[in-house]
């Protein structure tokens, strides 16, 4: 079959992969440890929950404008504003069916065929994804170890050109947990003005950093606010994945032409969900608090195991909920070592290389499921890696 040539470069997420994989040997009676899918192991909180249902009841199941409705994307501003320490108008803000659209939608809308897109490699597969589609050329940027996971800025350096039309930010980022400190941020706005470039600023896990670390956004520097776009959504901070609430602010001019894109393709997301995510902004968010203290408790647990198993060293990750661990003393690429652990240990992880061609040499790990199943899982990494040596 004959394909558009915008569509010719997509692959399968890895995540979706290995989960597939991982579900296939439960299906055959294995008992598997999923630490793969970056997915928040605890229910929708209560009162978000019943604000859905309440939703549904009281009618909420029709048709809503694309943009969302408004009580929605005035929360959203008062929010994410008052987090961020900017203005944001509800004029700013766009609704849709998860974050994804809102990374890909303002991509269309402004990236030419041949423009270059800088992006974080180890990165989520979405970003060369879309830049692809949208007909531009996605130019990695290295996330190097020894700078915390942040963009390793002598190469951003060298790569950013008159031909960057945009660059992607992932703070903190998966599959890394990296923040990107102030200086780096600012570093970046610098080129930003030379250049005249666009920032599209990934911040789904903003709400998930420890030990009192801030996350800052770009958009809070000066002059930056009118050449950004914030996404974050729902999913990560409530536990809202099969929700698929998500939203976008941008400049109003490039809202009003994603928003027509969102009217084209969507049609508009799903008002129960809209109603939710009120009550998830303005509702009590003391469960967001007790959440995000459990990954800080799994996180030292699981970085302390990885770092007494021989041959793996991890650095302790400052957000998301994912560790990186670097397994290049095990003489063993990161594919074969993800597909052995699966296969061997009933362990369930991604290969570094599922984020970009910077990823070999690491594995990506989730630590949202239980401190047991992730004590489980650190014991059968260790066996199973001992049988190899």
């Amino acid at each position: 079959m004959e394909f558009a040539e915008r569509v010719r470069h997509l692959e399968p997420e890895g995540a979706y992969y290995m989960l597939g994989r991982a579900q296939a040997l439960e299906a055959q009676g294995r008992d598997i440890i999923h630490l793969e899918l970056g997915q928040p192991d605890f229910p929708t909180f209560d009162n978000i929950t019943r604000a859905g249902i309440a939703a549904i009841e009281a009618g909420h199941t029709r048709y809503t404008v694309p943009a969302g409705i408004l009580p929605l994307r005035e929360a959203i501003a008062a929010d994410a504003g008052r987090r961020r320490g900017i203005e944001i108008r509800p004029s700013q803000v766009l609704v849709g069916p998860g974050t994804k659209p809102l990374m890909f939608f303002p991509t269309l809308a402004l990236v030419h065929p041949g423009d270059e897109v800088l992006y974080p490699d180890p990165g989520f597969p979405t970003y060369a994804a879309m830049v692809g589609v949208a007909g531009g050329v996605p130019v990695p940027v290295p996330l190097r170890e020894e700078n915390d996971f942040a963009f390793d800025l002598d190469a951003f350096d060298r790569l950013v050109s008159p031909r960057t039309r945009m660059v992607i930010l992932n703070s903190p980022s998966n599959p890394t947990g990296g923040v990107l400190s102030w200086p780096v941020l600012e570093h970046i706005a610098v080129a930003a003005q030379k250049y005249d470039f666009w920032v599209l600023s990934d911040e789904i896990y903003a709400r998930l950093a420890f030990d009192g670390i801030p996350v800052p956004s770009i958009a809070a520097l000066p002059g930056m606010l009118e050449r950004t776009i914030i996404c974050d959504g729902f999913s990560k901070t409530y536990a809202m994945t099969g929700w698929r609430l998500g939203f976008g602010i941008m400049p109003e001019a490039l809202a009003e032409r994603v928003n027509l894109l969102l009217t084209h393709s969507i049609g508009c997301t799903a008002a129960f969900t809209q109603y939710a995510g009120i009550e998830a902004l303005t509702g009590p968010q003391e469960p967001v608090d007790v959440v995000v203290a459990e990954y800080q408790r799994r996180r030292n647990v699981l970085v302390a195991g990885l770092n007494a198993i021989p041959g793996i060293r991890c650095q302790m990750p400052r957000g998301a909920f994912y560790t990186f661990p670097n397994i290049t003393a095990l003489g063993r690429s990161a594919d074969w070592l993800a597909d052995y652990l699966l296969d061997e240990a009933g362990v369930a992880v991604l290969p570094g290389t599922a984020f970009g061609a910077y990823g070999e040499g690491y594995l990506r790990l989730c630590y949202a499921n239980s401190l047991e199943n992730i004590q489980r899982a650190l014991v059968r990494i260790a066996d199973a890696l001992a049988r190899l040596r």
